[in-house]
């Protein structure tokens, strides 16, 4: 047994308590976060009962949520939630969004569970003990070409900076689309991960990484035996740039088409 599954069962019930949340409340107001970009008032209130929940079962684990910062931050654990990953899907009434709610460990997730309120379907994964979608083992798909892969594409960049950081991430888009069987961008990032390990994806390309959306998705990934990685190949942490995952075939092409996207966007070598 992980030293963290101990922790799983808390984690579950506070995915549990804000899937409920989500699921009863409509949005009413909105919370502007700059440049198209915003939380909803469901948002808030979520973390809000998440947060209390944790620090009241584990009050010596740190927390870092979306909408309200980090609190507790010593130590090497820290819960990473988003609250609603797809605030604008559930806003506009798409039934695709998620709860996801990772524990880090030193710069990993070691445990994870993403849950999609309106599917029904809920995800987790402990640290060495495999992913599951409730009591079935995940396994991603064998595909190892992209010609016959099916590519979640993560949403294009918003706010500061957006217009620079969607040159790379339409370049990238343009040569995947020019290889891959079909591309989607489900927006959100969790169940783009979750979907991955299920088997329902082939690979996930997020070319940024907010800990809250990617942490538990990683573990849930890698625990179905994804390999996933920052945008330069190396090792996914808490700290990366990207969030790419998928069979290790599979995400060798992606970091080809990301270096052949960087070389038309950056011809000199300059990275953003």
């Amino acid at each position: 047994m992980s030293t963290f599954t101990p922790l799983l069962a808390a984690a579950l019930e506070a995915v549990n308590i804000a899937s409920d949340l989500v699921r009863d409340h409509e949005p009413r107001t909105l919370h502007a976060k700059g440049d198209r970009d915003f939380a909803s008032d469901v948002d808030f209130m979520v973390e809000s009962a998440v947060r209390s929940f944790l620090a009241q079962k584990t009050p010596h684990i740190g927390f870092l949520g979306e909408e309200e910062g980090r609190t507790n931050a010593e130590g090497e654990l820290l819960w990473a939630l988003d609250p609603i990953d797809g605030t604008v899907n559930f806003v506009r009434g798409l039934p695709l969004c998620a709860v996801s709610l990772g524990l880090v460990h030193s710069n990993r997730a070691v445990l994870g569970v993403i849950k999609l309120p309106f599917l029904g379907s809920c995800y987790h994964a402990v640290d060495g003990e495999g992913a599951f979608h409730g009591t079935r083992k995940l396994e991603v798909s064998g595909i190892a070409n992209l010609n016959d892969a099916v590519i979640a594409m993560g949403d294009y960049a918003v706010g500061t900076g957006s217009q620079e950081k969607n040159r790379l991430r339409l370049a990238l888009t343009e040569d995947l689309a020019g290889q891959a069987l079909r591309m989607r961008m489900l927006g959100t990032a969790a169940t783009d991960l979750a979907w991955l390990a299920d088997g329902k994806v082939d690979a996930s390309v997020t070319m940024s990484n907010n800990p809250w959306d990617t942490s538990a998705g990683v573990v849930i990934a890698r625990e179905a035996g994804a390999v996933v990685v920052d945008r330069d190949g190396s090792p996914h942490t808490f700290d990366s740039q990207a969030t790419i995952a998928g069979s290790a075939a599979i995400v060798a092409q992606i970091i080809e088409s990301i270096r052949r996207a960087e070389s038309r966007v950056w011809p000199e070598g300059a990275v953003l």
